[in-house]
């Protein structure tokens, strides 16, 4: 297995990807067609980016065959009963020009729609050939648990840096075979005035950011989804592979709060489930 993937349920998935949120239009495209031809090959979009368009321009001005990237969308939650959901997923399908999604997950959570419908409908999806792998965003442990009762996922896409821990999550993604994979690793930003990343990278010619995503990526059965909006930000988020973090730093990234939650939002669940 590459140390640049990470291998679940004998699938392996780039470790570091790239995250589209808040990038849109040309711009998007030429990005992503950046990000490829830079050696990325796992890229995240999601319905409500209203972007997944430009998301395929990119990949098709890259050069680079479909088969070589690992591509993921999102159903936003308005969209999860089975109708909604089957339409979202088509609709994505056509602006992506694919005829299949590596992966597809539940964006959010709904406090209206029964778990075991979207997840069924998902399966549905699966089976004819649409998806390949199924996977939620922002379960807390708990719904992860209790949606593995009713599908078989390989992800769970949550907040998780080096200032907001994960610890039951990657216990139950240990437990089945499954990827943590991280957004917002750079926690809004926060990560780069980190004193205590800073000094560490100061002593590997890093960055404090880079410090931060070769933790996440040194972690079993983790990946990580960095957006960089400039093509600097994109290589320097590649070039994570070049160094190994000592276990006394390893120690000192482990030993910072790790209450600094940046998505809290009005629909979100209770993260202590």
């Amino acid at each position: 297995m590459s140390e640049q993937a990470v291998r679940a349920q004998g699938t392996e998935v780039p470790k570091v990807g790239f995250g589209t949120w808040q990038i849109h239009g040309d711009e998007c495209a030429a990005a992503v067609r950046d990000a490829v031809e830079l050696g990325y090959r796992h890229i995240d979009t999601a319905r409500a980016y209203d972007n997944e368009r430009f998301v395929a321009r990119g990949l098709a001005d890259s050069g680079v065959p479909r088969e070589e990237v690992w591509l993921t969308t999102k159903v936003w939650m308005d969209d999860l009963t089975r109708d909604r959901l089957h339409a979202s997923v088509e609709n994505s399908l056509l602006d992506l020009h694919t005829d299949y999604l590596d992966l597809l997950l539940i964006h959010w959570p709904s406090a209206d729609v029964p778990l075991e419908e979207t997840l069924a409908e998902m399966v549905r999806l699966r089976d004819g050939g649409r998806i390949r792998h199924l996977g939620v965003s922002n379960f807390p442990a708990g719904m992860l648990r209790r949606a593995l009762e009713s599908a078989p996922l390989l992800c769970d896409q949550v907040e998780y840096h080096a200032m907001l821990g994960q610890d039951r999550l990657l216990d139950v993604a240990r437990e089945h075979d499954l990827v943590i994979a991280a957004y917002a690793p750079f926690a809004h930003g926060e990560i780069h005035g980190e004193p205590v990343l800073a000094e560490i990278g100061e002593a590997h010619g890093k960055s404090a950011g880079q410090v931060a995503l070769r933790w996440l990526v040194e972690q079993d059965r983790v990946a990580a989804i960095p957006k960089a909006s400039s093509h600097e930000n994109r290589v320097a988020n590649l070039e994570v592979f070049d160094f190994e973090l000592a276990d006394e730093e390893r120690r000192r990234i482990d030993a910072l709060p790790k209450d600094r939650r940046q998505f809290d939002t009005s629909w979100a669940p209770d993260w202590d489930d």
